[in-house]
């Protein structure tokens, strides 16, 4: 196996130049429809990319690192409750102990943000006060994203108002399914004029999207209509993130941004708990996006688990030993 020696050149939020937010375009259907996706190449990609690229040592630590800093904490069941969103909260705030960071020679970090339903979303602002942690929140009647269309408008503004910063929403899959690629638009165009000045991520839900072809194209037609993130999945779905959809949605915002010069972001969401998976992501962003990239501003991992995985090999690093994974719990 190829030893990938390059660690990232900081592992936490440092200042970097602003990038301009994403303002869209007109819906450009030539664009789309001449996408395509050659499945078994992308599979063939994806599928050498553990065994062509491993990071050992310091250089993993740095690495897994930069992964704890682009992870959106998350937790989004039906029995959250205050004291559980603060817990999580504090986690997001000094997600590695101070001694094993001592013991690596890492500067102290902070999760990307935390993420919740809205009714959490107060809980989360108070607990993240004066962090600098973004808080964001699942919306338009998230995971299946049927509830009435003016409902779902009404749901983005309530959780702005609320404060969250970013907004997680879920698109109409059925408008994929079916083609309508301007009812996508449409849709989406009005989910971002509804978030103001937060955020969007467009969740595709790319497990039940049927083919890669169409994943290419709803991400293209997201991007098209403002969306400052595509993300994979809800979690909920039987299938969530995997490499070979992930190839596809980061091939489309390279194409994005060779095209219009605007950087979207990308969040692979659902099954990702360990910390070697987290670093076969990071690999693929790298080595397809670039740098850039490989900051909390343009990637994220929607996850709950992956961050005690992630301490606890950092803990391994330092002892040479593995501790209990209940050593390491989020909240």
């Amino acid at each position: 196996m190829a030893e990938t020696t390059e660690a990232p050149r900081s592992v936490t939020h440092l200042p970097q130049a602003m990038e301009p937010r994403n303002p869209g375009m007109a819906l450009d259907m030539d664009w789309v429809l001449r996408a395509r996706a050659n499945r078994s190449a992308i599979e063939r990609r994806a599928a050498t990319l553990p065994g062509r690229r491993s990071v050992k040592k310091d250089f993993q630590a740095a690495w897994l690192a930069r992964a704890i800093s682009c992870i959106d904490l998350t937790t989004l069941s039906g029995d959250d409750t205050p004291g559980r969103v603060a817990r999580l909260c504090a986690k997001a705030k000094r997600p590695v102990r101070a001694d094993l960071l001592d013991a690596l020679g890492l500067p102290d970090l902070t999760v990307g943000a935390v993420c919740v339903y809205h009714d959490m979303i107060a809980p989360a602002v108070a607990a993240l006060d004066g962090s600098g942690i973004p808080v964001a929140a699942v919306s338009t009647g998230f995971p299946a994203g049927l509830s009435p269309f003016p409902l779902r408008l009404a749901e983005i503004g309530e959780s702005v108002k609320a404060g969250a910063r970013e907004i997680d929403i879920v698109i109409s899959r059925r408008l994929v399914l079916t083609g309508d690629w301007q009812g996508l638009y449409d849709e989406m165009r009005q989910f971002r004029a509804a978030c103001g000045e937060a955020h969007v991520k467009a969740i595709l839900a790319t497990g039940e999207l049927g083919t890669l072809q169409n994943v290419a194209r709803a991400s293209l037609v997201c991007m098209m209509a403002g969306a400052d993130f595509i993300k994979t999945s809800t979690g909920k779905e039987s299938v969530n993130a995997t490499l070979p959809v992930s190839l596809v949605m980061i091939r489309a915002i390279r194409d994005y941004y060779e095209a219009t010069g605007y950087r979207v972001g990308y969040k692979p969401a659902g099954g990702i708990s360990k910390a070697k998976d987290s670093l076969n992501y990071l690999a693929l962003i790298k080595e397809e996006l670039g740098d850039r990239w490989l900051r909390p501003d343009l990637f994220r991992f929607g996850a709950s688990s992956l961050l005690g995985d992630i301490e606890r090999q950092l803990e391994h690093r330092v002892t040479g030993a593995y501790s209990a994974s209940w050593r390491h719990a989020l909240g």
